[in-house]
């Protein structure tokens, strides 16, 4: 007998139409005179913004998650990688990212759509690499890559602010110069409102999961957070967060649970094997289900410290009443806004990550840790030994297991089965009879 009642999520079908536009608008841009740009989840979006209306973004990231999805089509980009000579133990999303480019074949049908301009910027050790083999395999497409590596936040000071803000301005004047576009810095002020609204507003609908039952399950947020990772900057997204909240928040209200046997709380880590999220599934048979990861609340959320001493959601500079009227005011908001995210923290030290998985386990109220030792991705999975002996030094059991986010033939899907089975075992529970 369910413990709790819960129902399908009412904007559900909403999201994925986001989703499904967001790629058919770019592979479409050229019928419509309108421009395309590449670069990755975290590059500044609002700022290519201002070109106008029309302009359309392929993130890195997310494609190449999508791709791995469809193992059948990822198998055949990898080996295509392989075959130019590129390692295998490079970045999985670039290596997906790049046979697709090979094989000149888009994951949603069609030819490749080659891009106008690469917007990136450099935190991940990959990410302008990634993009520098991108122009060359297309013939030489103009690229831009914005230094962002500045140290933790708490070491932000304004020379370093002032170091990323003359990037952003001399790459405003790059865009002018390759796209022959007049820039709009009106566009630019709407983006940078926009995206500190979507990535505070996705903060908040995380922080809504602290509620015992969970109103959601990180498989189901997989699909949620990843607007944030298309088009933070744009009005659709924001306005879909809002939506979300409102519809997560009356979730809670109501006492509707994404599971309705909940027993067990758990936090998972970095990117999942994306070709087998079914492992998710797997737990719901134990009544367990995992809440969330610093993965999926700091990638595209914006956090701060609240009032009564909680992690909740950032004030954007709306709610702070601060008007933005320039181009200076909205590039120095921008930058500053980004250096503060919580994932680009750990890329300095695995103690800034342990601190926030720790901070997450507590008030989150988890039961138990898994985490993905992804191969694939050496960014997000930097000291994650680190992180797994400071979890258990504060008391929270902790399983890992192996695999990569994008390259299923560095996943043994019952090896996994059998670890989490063990796992669950370990804390007491048992599969939930039908």
């Amino acid at each position: 007998m369910s413990k709790y009642k819960t129902e399908p999520l009412k904007c559900w079908q909403k999201a994925k139409e986001i989703r499904a536009n967001y790629y058919k608008d770019y592979a479409s841009a050229k019928e419509k005179g309108g421009l395309r740009w590449s670069g990755g989840a975290w590059s500044f979006g609002a700022i290519p913004a201002g070109l106008g209306e029309d302009v359309y973004s392929l993130t890195g990231e997310p494609y190449a998650a999508s791709v791995a999805w469809d193992k059948e089509f990822s198998l055949k980009c990898l080996e295509a990688v392989e075959r130019k000579g590129f390692a295998r133990d490079l970045c999985s999303y670039m290596r997906n990212y790049w046979g697709s480019i090979i094989l000149n074949k888009y994951v949603f049908g069609g030819e490749f759509p080659k891009p106008d301009f690469i917007w990136q910027d450099h935190i991940c050790c990959s990410h302008a690499k990634w993009y520098q083999v991108v122009s060359e395999l297309e013939g030489g497409i103009p690229m831009f890559c914005i230094d962002v590596a500045c140290g933790p936040y708490t070491e932000v000071n304004r020379n370093k602010l002032d170091y990323v803000v003359g990037q952003m301005e001399d790459g405003i004047q790059w865009l002018e110069k390759i796209t022959k576009r007049k820039y709009d810095d009106e566009k630019l002020i709407q983006a940078v409102y926009n995206e500190c609204r979507s990535t505070s507003l996705w903060a908040e609908v995380c922080t809504l999961n602290k509620t015992i039952p969970a109103p959601l399950d990180e498989k189901s947020m997989f699909s949620l957070y990843v607007l944030g990772t298309l088009m933070k900057h744009s009005q659709i997204v924001a306005d879909f967060y809002e939506e979300l909240r409102d519809e997560v928040k009356d979730r809670t209200q109501r006492g509707i649970a994404a599971l309705p046997n909940e027993t067990c709380r758990l936090m998972s880590d970095t990117q999942p094997p994306w070709g087998f999220l079914r492992v998710f599934r797997h737990l719901e048979e134990f009544g367990a289900l995992s809440i969330g990861s610093l993965y999926t609340f700091g990638l595209i959320g914006m956090w701060e410290d609240q009032e009564d001493g909680s992690w909740g959601p950032r004030k954007t500079p709306q709610q702070k009443g601060i008007e933005i009227k320039d181009r200076q005011t909205a590039l120095r908001i921008l930058a500053e806004w980004n250096l503060s995210k919580p994932e680009w923290q750990h890329f300095y030290s695995p103690t800034l990550k342990s601190q926030m998985m720790i901070r997450i386990a507590k008030e989150w109220k988890v039961d138990g840790v898994m985490l993905h030792y992804n191969r694939g991705c050496e960014g997000l999975t930097l000291g994650i030994a680190e992180n797994r002996l400071d979890l258990i030094k504060a008391g929270f059991p902790v399983m890992t297991f192996e695999g990569n986010m994008g390259d299923e033939r560095e996943f043994d899907e019952q090896m996994v089965l059998s670890r989490i089975d063990a796992f669950l075992e370990n804390l007491n529970l048992k599969k939930i009879e039908a």
